[in-house]
């Protein structure tokens, strides 16, 4: 703890203790919205029982300068050692159980954070007020009431407060609530929290028109998570407790209102809670899937380049060959071109696999049907005859396709894999695959692949192309997620059919001349 920061927080609590100080129960902190031990709760959160001591003094003379209270000087000061422990005490507790970047940042944590208080504060409002009642501070017959009162007052003031406080203080925290001032949408949430407030005293009594506060801090959670509620919170609070001076009501109402504003105050900071949970999750899906699509591009490139580069390999061989011979002319020159072109193929296969899985972009092209087909395909015929497994290429138009080969070959790869894997795990006899494709309509494609497998449950195709969904207990469950993500960026679909036996479709664009031609 700096010097400073016990000058801070002295200076901090009799600052909030005097804006704070209206309706006073006998002239004592028993106000209906009592922020100063928020502040108490930040410091002791993030320094411990050091911050005993500075709590102690802020107390005294927020008692002393603030209050002026009739008591002998011992009195106050008995009863500030007794507000600042049971503060610490509070602080303490909550700093062993919430463990974390924040004071919450999740909804379990939020509850217990909520719960911590409620319970901490009932008990420090009982024990202060048995002790003003024996010290004579109050009447024998209001200790009842000071116990009410001081109990939804300091309830109030933390709830509301305590997450804006801490917010200022961390580093972090204050970052992201100045990203979410400087957003546009401040101004209309603003504008919105004035006309609740407006019709909420300014159009009814009894503040029946209350629950018009819920869109503001509503709006902010949902659009600025936790920072967007906190700001909300605070500022509904204030424009609450300017509306309350301003009407004119009396304390009992007034502490009706606070207990409402709690509700709304804890719901604002759910909803926020649960808003920056889903984009946490998100985020890490995001990246989860770059890492699974940096896997998924590894194996496309390998398969790409092989081709390419076994002919890089035997260009290369043929040059030093015919310069072992003394060749230097046309058959060297057609040989090196032969190999630069194969190069630059090379080249282009990896920036168009890199762009598709950094941005998604694909590059169209025309694809002729049957040797696209064929080509993807081979690889798989030595598999068919090592696992026993008949392996078809049948049905395909004498079509263009339009689109990107390397990518639709991830697809295709993909999809008869999982056929491979569906049948392999069954029993030996009649295991077969088809590849498949025919024309539908003026400008589109349908390939299919078909296995013998035992098919798909309508719950298991349901979530079948969900991100990390699997039966594979090597499997993340993202070959399919992605192969309809390149289906979709082409303008065309991919799904799978209920049935006795495994069936996805995959639909393309194609040239309309070459389906009118087929």
């Amino acid at each position: 703890m700096r010097w400073t920061d016990p000058l801070l927080l002295i200076a901090g609590y009799v600052a909030l203790d005097w804006a704070s100080f209206f309706h006073p129960l006998h002239g004592l902190s028993i106000t209906p919205w009592n922020p100063a031990p928020a502040l108490g709760l930040v410091f002791v959160l993030r320094f411990g029982w050091k911050a005993v001591y500075p709590l102690v003094a802020a107390v005294f003379l927020a008692d002393w300068w603030v209050r002026e209270l009739p008591m002998p000087l011992l009195v106050t000061l008995v009863i500030s050692v007794f507000i600042a422990g049971a503060d610490t005490a509070v602080g303490e507790i909550l700093r062993r159980r919430l463990r974390g970047p924040g004071i919450f940042s999740d909804r379990r944590s939020l509850l217990e954070w909520a719960g911590i208080v409620i319970v901490g504060t009932c008990v420090t409002s009982f024990a202060f007020a048995i002790a003003l009642r024996t010290f004579g501070v109050i009447p024998a017959d209001d200790w009842i009431q000071a116990l009410a009162q001081s109990w939804i007052g300091d309830g109030v003031g933390i709830l509301v407060t305590m997450p804006l406080l801490w917010m200022l203080f961390d580093e972090r925290d204050r970052a992201v609530l100045s990203a979410a001032i400087r957003h546009w949408e401040v101004i209309g949430q603003i504008a919105l929290t004035v006309l609740a407030l407006w019709i909420a005293f300014g159009l009814g009594a009894e503040f029946k028109y209350f629950y018009v506060l819920f869109l503001p801090i509503v709006w902010a959670a949902a659009r600025q998570g936790l920072a967007g509620a906190v700001l909300s919170a605070a500022i509904i609070e204030v424009g609450i407790i300017g509306a309350v001076q301003w009407v004119g009501l009396a304390p009992v109402a007034v502490l009706e209102i606070q207990m409402l504003a709690v509700v709304l105050a804890l719901l604002g900071f759910f909803v926020g809670v649960v808003v920056d949970e889903q984009q946490r999750i998100s985020s890490e899906l995001r990246q989860t899937l770059r890492l699974a699509a940096a896997g998924e591009m590894a194996g496309a490139i390998a398969h790409e380049l092989n081709q390419p580069l076994t002919a890089v390999s035997a260009y290369g061989s043929a040059c030093e060959a015919l310069l072992e011979q003394g060749e230097t002319g046309e058959r060297l020159k057609d040989a090196i071109r032969r190999m630069v072109g194969e190069s630059v193929r090379a080249a282009e296969v990896i920036r168009r696999l890199r762009d598709f899985f950094r941005a998604g972009t694909t590059r169209l092209e025309p694809i002729a049907l049957a040797d696209f087909l064929t080509s993807t395909a081979a690889p798989f015929v030595n598999r068919a005859a090592q696992d026993g497994i008949t392996f078809s290429v049948s049905g395909v138009p004498d079509s263009v396709v339009l689109g990107d080969r390397p990518q639709l070959e991830i697809v295709i790869r993909n999809l008869l894999s999982n056929a491979f894997d569906a049948v392999s795990a069954g029993a030996p006899e009649g295991r077969s695959v088809r590849l498949s494709a025919e024309l539908q309509g003026a400008d589109r494609i349908c390939i299919g692949v078909e296995d013998s497998g035992p098919g798909l449950s309508s719950a298991a195709a349901s979530r079948l192309f969900e991100p990390f969904s699997s039966s594979k207990a090597s499997g993340l469950g993202l070959g399919l997620a992605i192969s309809r993500a390149i289906a979709e960026a082409h303008g065309g679909a991919l799904w799978t059919e209920l049935g006795s036996h495994g069936v996805f479709r995959l639909t393309l664009p194609a040239e309309r001349k070459a389906v009118r031609a087929a």
